[in-house]
């Protein structure tokens, strides 16, 4: 029901275009529907209901306490049910600024929306970080299937609660804080645009996720001993390949294992996203030293590679057939497009994962001494370990590996000690 005539009489009480005779109230509103085009004027002319000539939908224009006027739907087709429509949106906007909200409202799942679009314009573009995907999951797989459409200024703390319980329960785990740094990120995100789009009052008080989790532990590393084993292992591993993906893929993985050690390249994005004309010489008091750009989850850095690697990829180089057996140097000055880790015929493999833990086990290092498993990670962390025993400074190390200080003093803080020990003794 859309209210009496004498509901609307109270409604529209004051207004000059309307009679406040309910007797004469409902013939009158008959009489303006038939019009091509009519207008009620309401609220003391701060509210007014009209139609267009070209629809029959009443429309609402109403007045905000700073002057401003919004102009809206009423979602209705006869008069009788628009103008206690039009009442409402007035009323419900007054109540939004008298509490610091934004006048023009979104559901979650709007706003999720809207966030998506934005993040994938910015990875689109090059101007976002890769981290941005990772946010993207967090909001298609976890925020959106749970809040759906709610409304994000209405949610509170014990939402929040039950929400993380929730997600707890769907990844089947307690989520460690590196992993809930990346939700509480994700999170922010979406405040933020819903904020900026005006869909939500930058006073609103909308609760925050949690970020207090399992501390995470650094991968256990290979120690000196173990990594000459592996690369005395991996050549002959590498022949041992019996399918024609065996034959490609080895020799790929043993490149890829080598110049992590030697540079210290995030696996993954980082190294995968390696182009030819990412490597160039960099000369330093009459030095030649090679160094890569690389493109990671905290934006894009320099680092210099171990005099080592420039074997490493020539190897590399030498295997792709598209290059024509180019010399090294010749290669760099012709900055060269193609990713560098892939096939002799240029395609490259999604991923190391599976191939790597058959060589750890067939290396007999898929473990470490502590039973911890061996992960491509285990290498990033093995040259950091090495690099901070060989006398490399916090902050120099923090560089080339894209980290901050404070997260490289975080996670080898017994191996800081003990060389810090060994310098004072």
């Amino acid at each position: 029901m859309c209210g009496a005539v004498p509901a609307l009489h109270t409604l529209c009480q004051g207004s000059p275009a309307v009679a406040t005779d309910p007797s004469k109230f409902k013939s009158q509103l008959a009489g303006l529907a038939l019009l091509p085009t009519a207008s009620v004027s309401l609220r003391d002319g701060e509210v007014v209901v009209f139609r267009n000539r070209h629809s029959p939908i009443w429309q609402c224009r109403y007045k905000l306490r700073d002057g401003s006027w919004i102009r809206a739907s009423t979602r209705h087709a006869t008069l009788e049910c628009a103008i206690p429509a039009a009442c409402e949106l007035y009323d419900e906007a007054r109540f939004r600024q008298r509490l610091g909200l934004a006048n023009k409202g979104a559901t979650f799942a709007q706003i999720a929306q809207e966030t998506l679009r934005h993040l994938r314009t910015e990875l689109d573009a090059g101007r976002g970080k890769v981290v941005y995907r990772t946010y993207i999951t967090c909001i298609e797989r976890y925020f959106m299937p749970y809040f759906g459409d709610q409304l994000l200024e209405q949610l509170t703390h014990r939402d929040i609660a039950q929400f993380e319980a929730w997600r707890n329960r769907q990844m089947q785990k307690i989520p460690r804080a590196s992993t809930l740094n990346n939700f509480a990120a994700a999170w922010s995100k979406l405040t933020d645009v819903a904020i900026d789009r005006g869909w939500v009052s930058a006073r609103a008080q909308i609760p925050k996720l949690s970020t207090r989790g399992i501390k995470s532990t650094p991968r256990p590393a290979f120690s000196k001993e173990e990594v000459e084993q592996l690369l005395a292992f991996m050549p002959a591993w590498c022949e041992r390949g019996v399918k024609a993906v065996e034959k490609e893929i080895r020799p790929l993985l043993r490149d890829y294992v080598e110049i992590l050690l030697l540079t210290g390249i995030r696996h993954g994005t980082e190294a995968m996203g390696l182009c030819w004309h990412h490597l160039e010489w960099h000369e330093h008091e009459r030095k030649k030293y090679l160094r890569l750009w690389v493109s990671g989850k905290t934006g894009g850095r320099w680092l210099i590679a171990k005099h080592r690697a420039v074997e490493v990829f020539e190897r590399l180089a030498a295997r792709q057939r598209d290059l024509g057996g180019m010399r090294f140097d010749d290669l760099l000055n012709s900055r060269q497009k193609q990713r560098v880790f892939r096939f002799s015929n240029g395609y490259q493999p999604h991923s190391f994962i599976g191939t790597f833990r058959k060589l750890m086990r067939d290396s007999g290092l898929a473990k470490s001494p502590e039973g911890q498993d061996r992960t491509l990670y285990s290498l990033r962390h093995t040259y950091a370990t090495m690099e901070l025993l060989a006398g490399v400074d916090i902050h120099t190390l923090a560089k080339q590996l894209g980290n901050s200080a404070q997260m490289i003093e975080q996670y080898y803080s017994k191996l800081t000690a003990t060389l810090a020990a060994e310098r004072l003794a």
